[in-house]
């Protein structure tokens, strides 16, 4: 079943989760290492993306390949108006999960402003490549990318914690001009899910997005404060990613990536 295992959803093609968080600026909580309890190896499976009617988008497909500590995660979605959301993340697993360099393309009519970004953790650099200008040159930019870093591992972390312990971490917020802003991840609840009839448990967890400074109190006054995230993570020995509720863009809705069964 890891083919199609929901542990494939932690890879981040959802790394413009936040980016409606373009007037943050960082926290001053510091971020927390969460240890690895849970190793990934070889996946593959299929996506399908929602919006909040249950009308579908589009679909995806992720592979993972896993050498030693190092493991490659790619994931793309190809919605029905040909639009394309591909990512790349590099990242370690030894003690902890560190972010080596993720790379994530967002193109077409879905994303009223493409780009092309490029987080390279080793080199603290943040490159961005606005895909709307035929002309515009990439120019590599110095980041203090904190060790904490959750581009392309948030899902990963995220199936890592305890649930009943609430967890802050950095992200790299997409926008022209890339911010970084605390992610805030909280168990939520719990719902119920069924499978062939069968009905599972699944563990509800809230990320909210702290911009800090002025920005997070005049945010919400002026209605730009971003919406939360949620992600559902089924309570078992080997936990995994069902679903995620996020918006993708800057200013965008909110859509429903959820695993996908083949149809014969």
């Amino acid at each position: 079943m890891r083919s199609t295992s929901g542990r494939g959803l932690m890879g981040e093609w959802l790394a413009g989760l936040v980016a409606v968080a373009v007037f943050g600026s960082t926290c001053g909580m510091h971020g927390q290492a969460v240890k690895v309890r849970y190793r990934t190896a070889f996946e593959h499976g299929f996506l399908i993306v929602r919006d909040q009617a249950g009308a579908t988008l589009g679909s995806g497909e992720l592979t993972q390949v896993s050498s030693r500590h190092r493991i490659k995660l790619h994931v793309v979605l190809h919605f029905r108006d040909g639009s394309i959301d591909d990512e790349t993340t590099f990242y370690s697993q030894g003690e902890t999960i560190r972010l080596i360099s993720d790379r994530h393309i967002q193109r077409g009519k879905s994303y009223p402003n493409p780009v092309d970004v490029l987080i390279d953790a080793g080199k603290q650099q943040v490159t961005v490549r606005d895909l709307s200008k035929s002309t515009d040159q990439a120019k590599p930019e110095h980041m203090d990318l904190q060790p904490d870093t959750s581009n392309g591992i948030l899902f990963a972390l995220i199936q890592n914690m305890q649930a009943d312990t609430p967890i802050e971490v950095s992200y790299v917020a997409l926008a022209s001009k890339p911010r970084m802003v605390k992610l805030a991840i909280a168990k939520g609840g719990e719902d119920q899910f069924t499978i062939g009839g069968r009905s599972y448990k699944a563990v509800k967890y809230d990320v909210k997005v702290h911009l800090g400074g002025v920005a997070g109190v005049v945010a919400p006054m002026i209605g730009k404060q971003p919406p939360d995230s949620y992600v559902w993570v089924t309570e078992s020995k080997v936990p995994a990613v069902v679903r995620i509720d996020s918006a993708l863009y800057t200013g965008g809705p909110v859509w429903s990536i959820q695993l996908a069964s083949p149809v014969w």
